[in-house]
């Protein structure tokens, strides 16, 4: 998309209408260039952050489906106990993995959420209140970003006096209390993600350790979710942007001393009761 200015401002042209019409499209450094810079970039640009929440509430619930199944059921194997009890004892865990993994997100996310209101509601009575109180505070928090006073009075009157109440409420509440109004807390969302999330982690170890003889169903069972911790790590490192060797790194230690424990205690267990 390409701008020129006219007399009453900016001019708007379709990326392409210029030539066709036998226009030459601007050069680069003038301002229809820039424009057209800027456009590209913000369309190529990925805010991986926006991510966050659902990517969390994902990679948690999976990465503990697997490790807390396999650590349960080779606890159980490791016990000298049957092919059955094993079973029963990862279905079991499964289940309860699953519920308890949704109750906790929904908890935990509905108290943000519950903040979160409280914060906007209190803003949006300070807006009401207290208007121009508001507006210098959101000059002083320009200024502390770098912006001359006067221009910061400027940009805060600006922002203070146009759009309806919602947009002026957008406004105070990403920059005074970090709170984007479009992207608040969803409990919902986030218990039945980790409670979709748990279960797909729960059946790989629970397949293994139907399928696997007793000879091979700790080890193997063991070495499947640790191949499946280092390919979800690495996922969603992927999908959020960070190194992915790190995370690989990361959930493959904790799951190697998870499942060593887990072998010791039912070793010990087995042999004392």
């Amino acid at each position: 998309m390409n701008l020129d200015n006219d007399e009453t401002g900016p001019v708007v042209h379709p990326p392409g209408l210029l030539h066709t019409a036998g226009i030459d499209e601007p050069h680069p450094g003038s301002l229809g260039s820039m424009a057209h810079g800027v456009v590209e970039h913000s369309a190529d640009e990925r805010h991986l952050s926006s991510r966050g929440a659902w990517l969390r509430a994902g990679v948690l619930g999976a990465n503990d489906g697997l490790i807390s199944t396999t650590s349960l059921m080779v606890g159980v194997a490791a016990a000298s106990a049957s092919r059955a009890s094993i079973l029963t004892a990862g279905i079991a865990g499964l289940t309860a993995g699953a519920l308890s993994m949704a109750a906790g997100e929904y908890v935990s996310v509905s108290s943000q959420r519950d903040v979160e209101h409280a914060d906007l509601a209190r803003e949006r009575a300070e807006l009401v209140d207290k208007p121009d109180e508001e507006r210098d505070e959101l000059m002083y928090i320009y200024m502390a970003r770098g912006l001359s006073e006067g221009l910061a009075r400027q940009v805060a009157q600006e922002l203070s006096s146009k759009g309806n109440e919602h947009e002026r409420l957008a406004i105070h509440a990403r920059d005074e209390l970090g709170i984007d109004v479009n992207a608040l807390a969803r409990p919902v969302q986030a218990a039945v993600v980790s409670a979709i999330s748990f279960v797909f982690g729960a059946v790989l170890p629970v397949v293994i350790m139907a399928v696997s003889s007793k000879p091979l169903r700790i080890w193997l069972t063991m070495a499947v979710t640790l191949v499946g911790l280092v390919l979800l790590g690495s996922a969603g490192a992927q999908l959020g942007g960070a190194p992915k060797r790190r995370a690989a790194v990361r959930v493959l230690v904790g799951g190697v001393l998870a499942f060593a424990i887990s072998v010791g205690i039912g070793k010990l267990t087995g042999s004392v009761v």
